[in-house]
Parts: structure tokens; C-alpha cells; sequence
């Protein structure tokens, strides 16, 4: 007996059209994800039910021809939020193989400009799609075009090169992250006067640069009584993070607030909390206590600081939802299908301890 062509036809744009809602919408119903109201899903199964609709992922995506190939380009070092997202890459294994996708790890000084660059040199020709976690400067910039040149599908991923001819940008919005940290350091210190660090990995990171870009504005225009102390790179490592803001504190008895950029929380938590250190540079103790402390993305250590309220707020953006739009991004780049932009855009979260997810 033959399948009725009206039922073999529909495809997920008309289940949206039917229950009214965007297909964005009908992605996360049919694979459980949060975030849509229950008389939302209800309408959504109806439509499917109703229409006897099977999407057949997996046959689907087989049918649409040859396997793919895609690289993330991720620095190298113990980067808690990049292993992070690297973990939610190797849970998607089996929604991968169902698509003929596989997803590589390239581990990467992407502080370096000339290692980053030639990183991205050697992957031409090899894969269909390229993440990378980008440094803007003129050589990262012109071996990034050389891939999109070549063919291959190009997205940056947390730190973006906007003057490249990369394809998309999966991450948040960081000059709003940068006002956002300004504004709950100067909230939180109140009517006390004194100065403010800031710890960055790279101002050579775009997404670094322009958090300290939106936290000075707020900083200069909101809170006139608070000086902000010129930007210290730890390179996003424990222990250079930890020195420089060591020496930092032996200098400026007077700093009340900290904004941490990037990584290297642990040492940073550390120049806050080490009583031994704490007496090498002043007679000062209880540090934690004054300072107001806010940084980026919940890991295990940010979690424990700010359990233990030494940091009093992070930054939040979710590893799980970039790791997952990257390859969908990439995905519907490679076959020329159109980026679902309000389901791939990431949203700005502030956690602290009472709200802990």
C-alpha cells in the first residue's frame, strides 16, 4: 500500500506553521530540550501526532550524501569553561554519528598569534568546517581567510575575528558581559572610594578587549569615585594570574574591586585568600572579605568561591548551547541551509551564590 505523499511531504517547517510556533520551537520539543511552556509542547506534539509525522533523524541525514569533517581549534592548558565545552562535544557523539559528522580536537597556543596561524594552515583541505577560539591579529585574520578561500566552512568560537571573512560568531555578546561585570563591581563596592584591578588572558583576545572595553565604560561613566588599574594578562594561567595580582595588591592598599576576564580564577582566588601571601605584600588580612570579586563562567572552582564568598558574582554563558551551536552552525553552513540565528544566540547569565545552578 502506498504512503500517502501529503504525510511522505511534511517536514518540520509545516508542523511549525501548524502549531503556530517557530521551528526553532519544534527543534527543542522533539529533542526535550528546556525552555518552551508546556501548552507550547502539548500544541507541538498534537501537531505531530496528528499529522503522523516521524522525522527519521538519522535516515535523513544519511540520505543526504557524504560524511563530514569538522575541527575545533581549542588552546591548549587547563582551561576549566573550554573543557567544558569540549566535554559536551564528546556527548554529542551519537547525535554526530547519526548526521556522518566527526568532530576533532585541536589543542592550541591561541595566544600566540604565529602558532595559532599556523594551526589553522595545517587544517586546510583536511575538514569541512573549522570552530576556533580566535585571536585578533592580522596573521589569525589572513590564515582564516586562507580556509574560507580554500572552501572550508569557518566559525569562531567565544573569541571572535570580525574582520575576517570567517562565516558566523558563536558566543555572547561581550561588550555587554564587560558592562555588566562594570556595573555589579560598582553596585556592589557602594559609596567606598579606592581602585579597581583587572586581570585579562590577552587584551589580543576579542572577546577579552571588549569585555574590558564595556566594563571601563561603566566603570568611567557610572563610577567616577572608583580608579581602574591598568590590565594585568595572566595568559588565563593559574599561576601567573596568581603573581601579578600578588604584586599588585603589594602596591595598591586601596583596591576594593576585581574583575577577572578570563580563566585563571584559582590563582586569582588564591592572591585573594592566601594568608602566608597576604603577609609577603601587606599587613592587610581578610582581603577576600573587602574586595568586591567578579569573574567568568561557573566551573568546579568558581563554584567553590563563590560557595565560599570570595567571588561574589560570575558571568555565566552556556558551554553546553555553544559547543551544540557550533556544530549546528557549521552543519547548516556545509549544506548551504540557512542558521536559525534565535535558537544559535547566547545569553548572558549572573550567577551568584544564592542563585547557583
Amino acid at each position: 500500500m502506498a504512503e500517502d505523499a501529503s504525510t511522505t511531504a511534511l517536514t518540520l517547517k509545516d508542523i511549525a506553521r501548524e502549531a503556530g510556533v517557530s521551528l526553532a520551537t519544534v527543534d527543542r520539543v522533539l529533542h526535550n530540550r528546556p525552555g518552551v511552556r508546556p501548552d507550547t509542547v502539548l500544541r507541538v506534539k498534537e501537531a505531530i501526532a496528528r499529522n503522523a509525522f516521524q522525522p527519521h533523524v538519522a535516515a535523513a541525514e544519511l540520505a543526504r550524501g557524504r560524511a563530514r569533517r569538522f575541527a575545533f581549534v581549542m588552546p591548549s592548558g587547563p582551561n576549566p569553561f573550554m573543557q567544558q565545552i569540549e566535554a559536551y562535544l564528546a556527548e554529542m557523539s551519537g547525535w554526530l554519528s547519526a548526521r556522518r559528522l566527526s568532530v576533532e580536537m585541536v589543542a592550541t597556543d591561541v595566544f600566540d598569534p604565529s602558532v595559532l596561524a599556523a594551526s589553522l594552515e595545517a587544517l586546510s583541505g583536511d575538514y569541512d568546517g573549522v570552530a576556533v577560539v580566535a585571536l585578533d591579529h592580522p596573521s589569525v585574520r589572513a590564515a582564516v581567510n586562507d580556509l574560507v578561500e580554500a572552501g572550508t566552512k569557518v566559525v569562531t568560537l567565544v573569541s571572535d575575528v570580525p574582520s575576517s571573512r570567517r562565516h558566523h560568531y558563536v558566543g555572547i555578546d561581550n561588550i555587554a558581559a564587560g558592562r555588566t561585570a562594570g556595573a555589579l563591581v560598582g553596585r556592589l563596592i557602594g559609596q567606598r572610594s579606592g581602585k579597581v584591578a583587572i586581570v585579562a588572558g590577552s587584551q589580543g583576545l576579542r572577546d577579552h578587549a571588549e569585555r574590558i572595553f564595556g566594563f571601563n565604560q561603566v566603570m568611567a561613566s557610572e563610577f567616577p569615585d572608583l580608579s581602574v588599574l591598568p590590565v594585568l594578562e595572566g595568559r588565563d594561567e593559574d599561576d601567573r594570574s596568581e603573581q601579578l595580582l600578588a604584586r599588585l595588591f603589594g602596591r595598591h592598599a586601596d583596591i576594593v574591586g576585581l574583575y577577572n576576564v578570563g580563566a585563571g580564577t584559582q590563582g586569582v582566588g588564591k592572591a585573594l585568600t592566601d594568608k602566608a601571601l597576604t603577609d609577603k605584600v601587606s599587613s592587610d588580612s581578610g582581603r577576600e572579605k573587602r574586595v568586591v570579586f567578579v569573574g567568568h563562567d561557573v566551573t568546579s572552582l568558581t563554584r567553590r568561591l563563590l560557595l565560599q564568598g570570595v567571588m561574589d558574582a560570575a558571568i555565566s554563558q552556556n558551554p553546553g548551547h555553544e559547543a551544540r551551536a557550533a556544530v549546528r552552525v557549521l552543519l547548516a553552513l556545509a549544506r548551504g541551509e540557512p542558521i536559525l540565528r534565535e535558537q544559535e544566540k547566547i545569553r548572558i547569565d549572573i550567577v551568584m551564590r544564592d542563585n547557583l545552578p
